[in-house]
């Protein structure tokens, strides 16, 4: 299918990892040209490497989205490469497995840094897009949330980031002169999908046992999700094909979360 978004510009925050890279790599076979930001100077150059073998221009850029200023750095790379950007990725978060399963033994640092990390970084992020969308008449904005974001469990600081994402983008979608001038935005709401270096793999390797009982009381599927599969989702949601869909929190979770929404 084609998805008719060859030669567009899209930036993946937190691109060099996981979903992101995912991300990064899924657009790029659709013929975006991509910028990928992260705090780790190796992963930018690797997965740039792996941009540039799909023949795409590409751009790679060092940043930490707990500074406003390495996010609007990072903006202003983009558009000073390229001039403009018609995608946007907030895929950077995380805190799903921080503070501590007894909340009242968890810092209020831990709920304030959850919540800048995920939604402060994507209001600021989404903030300095839309107007070159809106100059453009066209764009696209997804979230990757939760399916904590969507229905009740989790830590309380993570749920609530990643509600307040999904809200964002449904009341951005809301705004007509914004929807008008098609842009769209969106949410992605990942359940249990198995990362490298994250708390599943880390599962797997100490406790295989719990593992195997979360994944056959848990999973439908019978398994973990993979980045690649929540990556597909995502770039049918930035295409023309999906001109319809806004304000949309769609599960990528094999059946695992109980929401009927």
């Amino acid at each position: 299918m084609d998805l008719k978004i060859k030669g567009k510009y899209a930036l993946i925050t937190g691109g060099t990892h996981g979903i992101g890279r995912a991300i990064a790599l899924s657009l790029a076979d659709e013929g975006c040209n991509v910028a990928v930001c992260s705090r780790d100077k190796d992963r930018v150059e690797k997965t740039i490497s792996e941009l540039k073998a799909k023949g795409v221009d590409c751009l790679g850029i060092q940043a930490d989205v707990m500074n406003s200023g390495d996010i609007e750095k990072t903006i202003k790379s983009v558009t000073d490469k390229w001039g403009t950007i018609h995608i946007l990725i907030n895929n950077v978060g995380g805190g799903g497995r921080w503070g501590s399963e007894i909340v009242e033994e968890t810092k209020e640092s831990v709920w304030m840094e959850v919540y800048e990390k995920n939604v402060l970084a994507a209001i600021r992020f989404t903030n300095l897009a839309i107007p070159f969308m809106r100059k453009q008449k066209w764009g696209r904005v997804v979230t990757i949330t939760s399916i904590f974001g969507r229905e009740g469990g989790g830590r309380p600081w993570f749920a609530m980031a990643k509600t307040a994402q999904t809200a964002m983008m449904k009341a951005l979608a809301k705004k007509h002169y914004l929807s008008e001038e098609n842009i769209t935005f969106n949410s992605v709401a990942p359940g249990a999908i198995m990362i490298p270096d994250t708390g599943w793999e880390k599962m797997l390797k100490e406790n295989p046992k719990e593992l195997e009982e979360f994944i056959k009381n848990e999973l439908p599927l019978g398994r973990l999700g993979k980045p690649e599969e929540i990556a597909d989702v995502v770039a049918f949601m930035c295409s023309e094909k999906a001109s319809l869909l806004n304000g949309a929190s769609v599960p990528v979770d094999g059946g695992q979360s109980s929401s009927m929404l």
